[in-house]
């Protein structure tokens, strides 16, 4: 029998209940399931919201708030969810993971739009915000994404100071 395939959410060192409330609804578990995942594993960070951890056949959900690394996690995952931060989109497309970045509506101003915008412009991941999310999950296709230039952080600092308007 084969391991199951892992969506791995991760919202940082930060707050985005409405990230983690969404992922851990039933209605996108449903979703997750019918798309052939078996397990959905959310890092909360410092959220007030914590999902119900549960088992059902076929399906299992759990969370942790923090760890010394999620390097793991992601390397284990078939899919990531996070939010838009520059270290874990760097991070999950450095593991050359398929991933979905999701803008914290609430943080407008710190470049995460621009960020995400950018990478999807690029072809390298999806994104969303919270409330388009399944329909994100319903129409995406991996198979066109396009690998993550590697292991080059000037690259990336370039990369970033184009995405949010920095001219050097």
């Amino acid at each position: 029998m084969s391991k199951g395939k892992t969506v791995f959410v991760t919202v940082g060192t930060t707050s985005f209940d409405a990230l983690v409330e969404t992922a851990s609804s039933k209605p996108l578990c449903t979703q997750f399931q019918k798309l052939g995942y078996t397990r959905l594993l959310l890092q909360i960070g410092r959220g007030t919201f914590e999902p119900e951890a549960f088992i059902k056949p076929g399906f299992k959900l759990e969370f942790f708030r923090y760890k010394d690394s999620i390097a793991q996690d992601i390397k284990d995952a078939d899919l990531v969810i996070s939010h838009a931060g520059a270290g874990s989109c760097l991070e999950t497309l450095g593991a050359g993971k398929a991933m979905v970045v999701v803008i914290n509506e609430l943080l407008m101003g710190n470049h995460q739009l621009e960020l995400a915008n950018q990478l999807h412009r690029d072809g390298h991941l999806f994104y969303s915000t919270p409330s388009t999310l399944s329909d994100v999950l319903s129409t995406m296709d991996v198979s066109s994404l396009k690998p993550f230039p590697p292991g080059k952080p000037e690259k990336f600092a370039a990369f970033l100071d184009k995405a949010v308007g920095i001219r050097t």
